[in-house]
């Protein structure tokens, strides 16, 4: 062996036995780096069960909610097919005349109209479904489509004509209403 390897050598036992002197002169030092290491072990790993159960919460409370708005919202597509059904059927309901209405013969039908248009009506109340007032109502972009402006002494953006009634599901819009809107007469 060369000289240098031999002093690294001894510079390395030398080391060793420092620390084993050190060791053995102050066991309480040794004993405390140790118990230093595991307390900050401990730490971390208390703040990573911490983390995984927040994380754990928070998809929950997610996967709750969201199955909370399938359930609420699941009929959205069925609706808004029906309204069309209760546009048509309101529809035919306005354009019969009032002699037709008092005629014998036709007052049984009408009568059942009437009945289905009110047991429509009924559905869509208990299912959360509700039409937006528009007429007299400032323009708002999120429930109503304004179609056309019309000179009037109403307030410019005032909804004065309704088109087509708008409905909302719980809170969320079915349909916007459409409507015609008052702009500044000439």
């Amino acid at each position: 062996m060369t000289k240098k390897n031999d002093e690294t050598a001894a510079d390395i036992a030398e080391a060793e036995d420092v620390r084993a002197e050190t060791a053995e002169a102050a066991p309480e030092l040794a004993e405390h780096d140790r118990v230093a290491t595991l307390e900050k072990e401990l730490a971390d790993s208390k703040a990573a069960v911490l983390y995984a159960h927040a994380e754990a919460q928070n998809i929950r409370r997610r996967a709750e909610k969201e199955a909370a708005d399938a359930r609420t919202y699941a009929a959205t597509a069925f609706a808004r097919d029906i309204l069309t059904v209760a546009d048509n059927l309101g529809r035919a309901l306005e354009s019969i005349p009032a002699e037709l209405r008092e005629d014998e013969k036709l007052k049984g039908l009408i009568t059942g109209l009437d009945a289905t248009g009110r047991e429509l009506a009924s559905v869509f109340s208990r299912h959360g479904i509700v039409k937006i007032t528009t007429i007299g109502e400032a323009l708002d972009p999120n429930r109503h489509q304004a179609m056309f402006e019309l000179p009037s002494d109403e307030k410019p953006g005032t909804v004065v004509q309704e088109m087509q009634a708008g409905y909302m599901i719980k809170d969320r819009l079915l349909r916007p209403a459409l409507v015609g809107v008052a702009k500044k007469a000439d």
